[in-house]
């Protein structure tokens, strides 16, 4: 609510001043009250810390109050009919046409007496003061003279009855009280709005998540909010006035004072912190008066964009499996979840290694949603299915420009979409030889910089690989560098083949059945021959294999009982001649009888043997040297 006081420096313009604020109805926002000068001044500073808007007052005291009290004042002006009027009573006090009138007044109050003066004919002596002090002197210079009468205030009376002259009050008319109030209520209007503007600025600068400094054109600190004192672990108090060049580092205050010109972006760095940084010249009339500074810790806006990421593009990118959708309990795969489980407590860099359909990406999310990344993104490429010019882009990213084709405003590559999260590098062999090294970087400086830019961009991402080759055996060939591999196998896992998993076949030949039953409506069940049947082949698509049979014979096999003659049946159209061998042979038979039969039906071969095995030929000279197998070729 608007509040104005109006402060009488006399009883006369008090009852006046009351009789004024009830003819216009403004009781609820003006006050009156009376006091001298020298309190006026303690009273307006006062009703300023309780939130007056304006002050009204006259003469000397409005003068003093302006001067000593930080807040608006409405004076009341002596118009020209007041002067009239008290040059009129002047003769009437004197009994004079025409007497001499020493008028004490105030600078602010002396405008047009001598022209009235001469019309009225008053002979008149002006007397003008500054300050309520210099009035006993005045009043002892006005008593050696011939003045008739002293016209001025309270003070200037008071002292000149003391020293036997006649003395006049000058009063203001109500004309001119009413124009007063009514200007009063205009000012406490804009205040008020002014006020509610600069409260709006003050909470923005105030709870700004910026630093905000502004400076004026001699480059000295006006402003210098809250964020500001914490980033910099400076007080406000302490740099307020100082310049900014002697205290801070923000370079280009010059260029944006000068040229009027905006510096956006820039870093510096203050004390343990770096910084970024803007800067935009504060213009009145299209002249620049200062500079306004705001500023972030770069952390800060590493952790907001991370949260950014997190929320917009991790509801794409997510891990949908865990390790209790890792089925089977064969020792081999119990220990291979163990030792996943393991991994997954800590955060360094995981080389998954296994035949094709063994589940590498399943352990890869598993791992995942049991880290402290689980929250984060898990954003999942695979390397031999783009080439290598794309994989480059897609891994990271690029900007507007960058190739022919490219999007206009450029593209987030996957290791940024991939921070504070988990990024899958499915079948990482196949990564062409520059691509290698632009990983290998991004793993050792934890930065990466998108095609065309020059700019890095840091990243804060967990890297699971996988091979469904012997990475060692790709670097001996020179097909693989060996500094990316030894990155790469910090933690390795090996995935156990399928058929290395002992009874896991039947297993998850019985759990597949079961669900492909229910997807697909239907009543079928496997013999114990066909389970033996199943057993006994070599599984060289492993799990992925295995489970695709399945849902395939349900699909298309019409009889309730899947014997070893139907699952035979319904694989004449794969192509399995170079990958099987007889039923018979292999059932229930230890792996390296297995190995040994078949190596000796290949006459020694080792690719003929992996072929049949459904291995690849490193893992076949691994298992050679474990069972101690010789190789003799026959011709």
């Amino acid at each position: 609510m608007t509040r104005i006081v109006f402060i009488a420096p006399n009883k006369q313009l008090f009852l006046l001043g009351k009789k004024a604020v009830k003819e216009l109805n403004l009781e609820e926002i003006i006050d009156v009250s009376f006091a001298r000068p020298r309190r006026a001044v303690e009273m307006a500073k006062h009703l300023y810390n309780e939130g007056v808007d304006v002050i009204i007052s006259r003469g000397g005291t409005a003068s003093i109050i302006e001067s000593e009290a930080d807040i608006p004042v409405v004076e009341i002006k002596i118009s020209g009919q007041d002067i009239a009027q008290t040059f009129q009573q002047a003769k009437l006090i004197t009994g004079l046409p025409n007497p001499k009138v020493a008028f004490v007044v105030f600078r602010n109050m002396s405008n047009n007496i001598e022209v009235l003066s001469d019309i009225l004919s008053i002979r008149l002596s002006i007397y003008a003061v500054n300050e309520m002090d210099e009035i006993p002197a005045v009043i002892e210079q006005i008593a050696l003279t011939d003045a008739d009468i002293v016209v001025g205030g309270a003070r200037s009376v008071n002292l000149a009855v003391k020293k036997g002259l006649k003395a006049l009050l000058i009063n203001s008319g109500d004309h001119s009280i009413k124009a007063a109030f009514l200007e009063a209520k205009k000012v406490a209007h804009g205040r008020r709005i002014e006020k509610e503007r600069t409260q709006k600025f003050k909470t923005l600068i105030d709870y700004s998540l910026e630093g905000i400094i502004s400076i004026n054109s001699e480059k000295e600190i006006d402003i210098f909010n809250p964020t500001a004192e914490r980033l910099l672990n400076l007080s406000q108090q302490e740099m307020k006035g100082k310049k900014i060049e002697e205290n801070l580092p923000f370079a280009g205050i010059d260029a944006c004072l000068q040229e009027n010109r905006e510096i956006i972006g820039q870093i510096t760095q203050f004390s343990h912190r770096w910084l970024s940084y803007n800067l935009a010249p504060i213009l009145v009339n299209q002249t620049s008066v200062g500079v306004m500074i705001t500023f972030q810790d770069v952390t800060l806006i590493q952790e907001i964009e991370a949260k950014v990421r997190q929320n917009v593009i991790a509801k794409k990118f997510f891990a949908k499996y865990s390790f209790e959708n890792i089925l089977g309990n064969s020792p081999e795969i119990t220990e291979t979840k163990t030792i996943a489980e393991e991994i997954a407590k800590v955060d360094a860099t995981v080389l998954i290694l296994g035949e094709s359909g063994t589940g590498k990406e399943l352990f890869a999310q598993s791992i995942h949603n049991r880290s402290q990344r689980k929250n984060g993104p898990f954003v999942a490429v695979n390397c031999a299915a783009l080439p290598p010019n794309l994989l480059e882009s897609e891994l990271f990213g690029y900007v507007d420009g960058a190739f022919t084709g490219a999007n206009r405003k450029g593209k987030v590559g996957l290791f940024e979409m991939a921070h504070y999260g988990t990024l899958f590098l499915d079948e990482i062999s196949e990564m062409d030889k520059y691509a290698q090294s632009r990983l290998l970087r991004v793993l050792q400086e934890k930065q990466i910089m998108r095609l065309g830019d020059d700019k890095y961009i840091p990243i804060d991402v967990r890297i699971i690989a996988a091979s469904n080759k012997d990475l060692a055996t790709l670097v001996d060939e020179g097909s693989f560098r060996g500094d990316l591999f030894h990155r790469l196998n910090v933690l390795p896992l090996d995935i156990p083949a399928l058929r290395e998993r002992n009874n896991d076949v039947l297993f998850l030949a019985q759990h597949f059945l079961t669900v492909s039953k229910q997807k697909y409506q239907k009543q079928l069940a496997f013999t114990t021959d066909s389970l033996a049947f199943l057993s006994a082949y070599t599984w060289p698509g492993n799990v992925r294999e295995l489970m695709y049979l399945v849902e395939r014979l349900v699909i298309i096999t019409n009889t309730p009982v899947l014997t070893p003659e139907v699952i035979q049946h319904y694989w004449k159209n794969k192509r399995l001649s170079n990958h099987t061998v007889a039923p018979d042979r292999l059932a229930a038979a230890p792996e390296a009888e297995k190995i040994t039969g078949i190596l000796r039906d290949c006459n020694g071969n080792i690719k003929h043997t992996a072929e049949q095995l459904g291995i690849d030929r490193s893992t076949l000279y691994k298992k050679l040297k474990q069972y101690k197998i010789e190789v003799k070729k026959s011709y």
